[in-house]
């Protein structure tokens, strides 16, 4: 007997760099004390005020199914979180809530992409965004972003890729994940004007844009003519400290949100009612919590640019937004898988390989701004040493 294509077609994806964080794990299981820099999830515990939230739901009797796109009250507030930071009128019949923002991604390209369809995604990406792709059947083809550039997509690419492809949809991330770059005005105009070019639905991963240390979010669904092409990804894990409870939304014509709901009835009948109740008791926290969650991470990512300022083999890539900063260790003359596995080895440290995250991201490392603040300098102070100490290229 043989299991169907689509798994298969996943592994066939190859690695993406998640045997550095096993590794880490199996060193600390053995008692080995080690400086984990991988995994991008907040080191701080959901909010107690959330935590009662649900709790209280789920004492009352809000522990059964929910069908449908998400409770009404939560999806008001989504829709009107939305409005406010982005200035585009959204409405509740606009939001499908998940289980979380990979959820979301998957409803969008199921919803939108049929086998044999491609989907563009731009790279360094996020390591399942070509495998969500592939998972609905679809082709996926990467539009590379360099580090030359900033690591800012062009227009040109996008068009050159679509017309080699035919591809229906483009998935983006800004903040970016793995890079920290922020997408500028212009780049946002050129994927729009790019998407509007050659028809593409556009898929907006926006789960970072509490995480601004530079710049401005622009959303490209407040562009003209966008707004019916757009679908965007939200979810509480990066802007409320909420990763576990695995509570995500969608953003998109009413078409889309109405689709995306007979998916979620035959996958996963929706989300836990108490977890939608703390999670808008969070959202209730209002921007001023958002902005204590992600304070952390600006005042880390300083310490990183400070830990590199005077290494002639250790630079940054242009960080403004999100809880990563990609070190270019190009100079070493090491690739970032080969560093990476070097420095678990050597020096206890964990980091993510660039190479995990697509072919542009080659030659650099993405570090995690998830540990307090003085073991990070001690992590950057190491690896900025261990890369000095390598042989010269």
């Amino acid at each position: 007997m043989q299991i169907g294509e689509r798994i298969p077609r996943i592994r066939a994806a190859g690695s993406d760099g998640w045997e550095i964080v096993y590794r880490a794990r199996a060193l600390v299981a053995a008692g080995e004390a080690v400086l984990n820099l991988t995994i991008g999830e907040p080191d701080r515990t959901t909010d107690p005020r959330v935590l009662t939230a649900m709790h209280e739901a789920a004492m009352a009797g809000l522990t059964g199914y929910t069908f449908g796109p998400g409770l009404p009250d939560l999806r008001r507030a989504i829709a009107a979180r939305v409005t406010r930071r982005t200035g585009v009128e959204t409405r509740p019949e606009n939001v499908i809530v998940t289980p979380g923002g990979q959820a979301a991604l998957f409803a969008a390209h199921m919803v939108l992409l049929s086998p044999g369809d491609t989907g563009l995604y731009v790279t360094p990406h996020y390591p399942t965004y070509p495998t969500t792709i592939l998972a609905t059947g679809a082709d996926a083809a990467p539009v590379a972003a360099s580090a030359e550039d900033g690591f800012q997509p062009r227009a040109s690419a996008l068009l050159d890729a679509q017309a080699r492809t035919g591809a229906r949809s483009l998935l983006i991330n800004t903040p970016n994940n793995p890079t920290g770059v922020v997408y500028t005005a212009d780049t946002v105009a050129q994927i729009a004007g790019a998407c509007r070019e050659a028809d593409l639905w556009l898929i907006s991963d926006e789960v970072y844009d509490t995480q601004i240390w530079e710049g401005t979010h622009h959303t490209p669904r407040a562009l003209p003519g966008m707004v019916e092409r757009t679908i965007i990804i939200g979810s509480m894990s990066k802007s409320h400290a909420m990763t576990g409870s695995r509570l995500g939304w969608l953003i998109a014509p009413e078409e889309v949100v109405q689709a995306a709901t007979v998916l979620a009835t035959n996958t996963t009948y929706g989300v836990v009612p108490y977890i939608q109740k703390g999670a808008l008791a969070a959202l209730e926290l209002g921007a001023e919590f958002e902005d204590e969650i992600a304070a952390p991470f600006r005042r880390r990512r300083a310490i990183v640019q400070a830990a590199v300022a005077d290494s002639p083999r250790v630079t940054t890539a242009p960080a403004a937004g999100a809880m990563y900063v990609m070190l270019d260790i190009r100079a070493t003359g090491l690739s970032g898988e080969t560093f990476a596995r070097r420095l678990i080895e050597e020096e206890r440290i964990a980091v993510m390989p660039g190479e995990s995250f697509g072919a542009a991201a080659a030659g650099h490392l993405r570090v995690a701004l998830t540990l307090p603040d003085e073991d990070l300098k001690e992590a950057l102070r190491r690896i900025v040493a261990f890369a000095e100490a390598l042989p010269g290229v």
